[in-house]
């Protein structure tokens, strides 16, 4: 090892810690140059989400518009010693108050994205689900962006967030919007890996079900510009060897980009796993409405977030029809 080189041990893989951020940094890249998405925060009444929103700012993704309660925000800015003079501040009165002002600011074209603050995933979306205006033909998904040290390119997993049990229409939706998402990240075709715990078809287990019906849907064009295979259990989407032992003949197999799990719970797990056990950063956004939604979490680290509001400019400016 040469001096002054420190590697991390994850997984019983040696990791340098310049290796932790590379795709975010590149997606952050990307994103330079664009004009920033005029972006409604909702509810930024701690120091966290403020501060990351206004980072944001800074690094040319977004243009905040503070809606929430103004003596919270005022005070939390006065916490985290922030200056809140560039930024449009919305008063209203409580965190659901916000949530609905400014779904309300997204479906009268106020504002390009949605961004969440401090308050829960399910009062901030249900504001915008009620939303006719902001509803496209498309169902809405979300889908994180894993940067992890361990996997040589972005690791997109879909749906942890927003649908619980989707049936087979739900998940036909939810994969073309990864793809799409893909396409407006830099990645002309994806290979969509569709999980499962086992690689065979049986009525037993509905999502192996699901997964070979997405693969004839994939064969007569209901969803495009992919590859796509399944039901694929983990370690063969990750792993040419795993699936080469187990006979499996796939063109996703150690190829995966995207992730499509059975169910919001497999999602959420799998999403957390990645990032706590293996040094993952984890960002995300709900696309499939009119603006894109960014969804984070109180546990995001800095980066996450700025990935977070790369990733929706990238695919605001992609201008991808969806309806």
């Amino acid at each position: 090892m040469d001096s002054g080189t420190i590697t991390v041990q994850q997984g019983g893989a040696s990791v340098r810690p310049e290796a932790k951020g590379r795709h975010y940094q590149r997606i952050i890249e990307q994103a330079e140059g664009l004009q920033p998405l005029r972006t409604a925060v909702v509810h930024p009444v701690d120091a966290l989400s403020l501060s990351g929103a206004i980072e944001a700012a800074r690094a040319g993704l977004i243009l905040p518009v503070m809606v929430g309660p103004e003596a919270k925000i005022r005070a939390a800015a006065e916490q985290a010693k922030l200056d809140l003079t560039p930024y449009e501040l919305v008063p209203a009165e409580h965190s659901h108050a916000a949530a609905v002002q400014a779904a309300a600011l997204a479906r009268d074209r106020g504002v390009e994205a949605l961004m969440k603050g401090s308050l829960h995933t399910d009062e901030f979306m249900m504001p915008i689900l009620a939303e006719e205006k902001l509803r496209t033909e498309r169902r809405m998904s979300h889908i994180f962006v894993i940067d992890t040290p361990l996997y040589p390119r972005p690791l997109f997993v879909t749906d942890a967030a927003i649908n619980i049990y989707p049936n087979l229409s739900d998940k036909r939706d939810i994969v073309q919007n990864a793809v799409d998402l893909a396409h407006a990240l830099g990645n002309p075709s994806p290979h969509v890996a569709i999980l499962s715990a086992i690689e065979t078809v049986t009525e037993k287990i509905r999502s192996t079900i699901d997964a070979a019906a997405l693969c004839k849907m994939a064969d007569r064009g209901q969803i495009t510009g992919a590859v796509i295979d399944g039901p694929l259990a983990f370690d063969n989407a990750v792993s040419r060897e795993a699936a080469t032992s187990k006979g499996i003949i796939s063109p996703v197999a150690g190829r995966a980009d995207i992730f499509v799990v059975p169910d919001i719970e497999a999602g959420n797990m799998l999403a957390k796993q990645l990032e706590y056990l293996a040094g993952a950063d984890v960002a995300g956004v709900v696309i499939g409405a009119r603006v894109p939604i960014i969804l984070t979490s109180r546990a995001d680290k800095s980066l996450a977030r700025l990935g977070s509001c790369a990733i929706a400019l990238l695919w605001a400016r992609y201008r991808v029809p969806t309806a």
